[in-house]
């Protein structure tokens, strides 16, 4: 198998992986969506300590430490991605996973819009025309719900924050959830403290598979993070940029043929919408990719000494 093949299977694999995360969080009842981000913290910090263990990957750990800047910004990610852990087990767990689904469709054109605010990128026409279809969805759907979609909008924003975050620092998948876990470890085992303290924990006290599950967070964090910076190494980042909408379509159908949630047919025009929007944005995306590819492919080779 060549590395671009190999690079692929891992960026499915790893987008798969999160496509099936709205199946394991209701397996967590009856614990709470905040106790259980709490466990999912804990869990992740030890299940990558592990990782950095197993391949004697420590010696970034110490550079990282002495930077008040990386940390301020990991901090600031942390947070990010918590509010984004935590508003996907909220949206899952109360029976929303279409919301979810739909957070993460439109996480791309929100991350474009972020790039032009944040860093004064432009936009080409396409672009511009996917975001304004993405916005129109989104006015679709708060007309379909009675109300904007609080819960999409939560996790597209946090997750294309955490995005934007990321690019401020030069460290791996691995060792940024190190460091993001880090963070949030003490006020996460805090939390799960005082509630074994006033007797509201469920940690150990429902079955020992229960326990199991929220120990297993921790693992089913790790492991397609792991895929991912697989993949990143061997792709180019408009093939990933491809792969990235596997787990929204599983979120959807999980949401509408496993969970059985109604999608009446203003939804349906809601989504259709977006839909629209993201195959403008994955054809400009492709077409941009092919376009810069021309002119380095026609460059002679330069000689590399040994």
């Amino acid at each position: 198998m060549s590395e671009l093949n190999r690079g692929a299977a891992f960026g499915a694999a790893a987008y798969v992986l999160w496509g099936v995360f709205p199946l394991y969080w209701p397996l967590l009842a009856p614990s709470g969506s905040v106790e259980i981000l709490a466990h999912r913290m804990l869990w992740s910090l030890l299940a990558v300590l592990v990782i950095l263990a197993a391949t004697r990957h420590w010696r970034w750990l110490a550079t990282a430490l002495r930077s008040p800047r990386e940390l301020l910004i990991l901090t600031a990610a942390a947070l990010a991605i918590s509010v984004n852990w935590g508003a996907f087990i909220y949206t899952v767990n109360a029976g929303h996973t279409l919301q979810a689904a739909f957070g993460y469709f439109i996480n791309p054109l929100v991350s474009v819009a972020l790039g032009v605010i944040v860093f004064a990128e432009r936009l080409r026409r396409v672009q511009w025309a996917a975001v304004a279809l993405g916005t129109a969805a989104v006015v679709v759907l708060a007309v379909d719900y009675g109300a904007p979609p609080w819960l999409s909008l939560a996790m597209a924003f946090s997750f294309a924050t955490y995005g934007v975050l990321k690019k401020f620092v030069r460290l791996d998948a691995v060792e940024s959830l190190t460091l993001e876990t880090l963070v949030m470890f003490v006020p996460a085992l805090g939390f799960v403290l005082y509630l074994e303290a006033t007797g509201s924990g469920t940690f150990g006290h429902v079955s020992a598979p229960h326990t199991l599950l929220l120990i297993g967070a921790g693992a089913v964090t790790a492991l397609p993070l792991l895929c991912f910076g697989a993949a990143a190494l061997r792709i180019p980042l408009s093939m990933i940029g491809l792969l990235q909408f596997i787990t929204p379509v599983m979120h959807f159908i999980i949401g509408w043929l496993v969970f059985g949630e109604e999608m009446p047919a203003s939804r349906w025009i809601g989504f259709a919408i977006v839909w629209a929007a993201l195959a403008a944005f994955a054809f400009d995306m492709v077409r941009t990719a092919r376009r810069t590819a021309r002119p380095r492919a026609a460059r002679p080779a330069v000689a590399v000494e040994p």
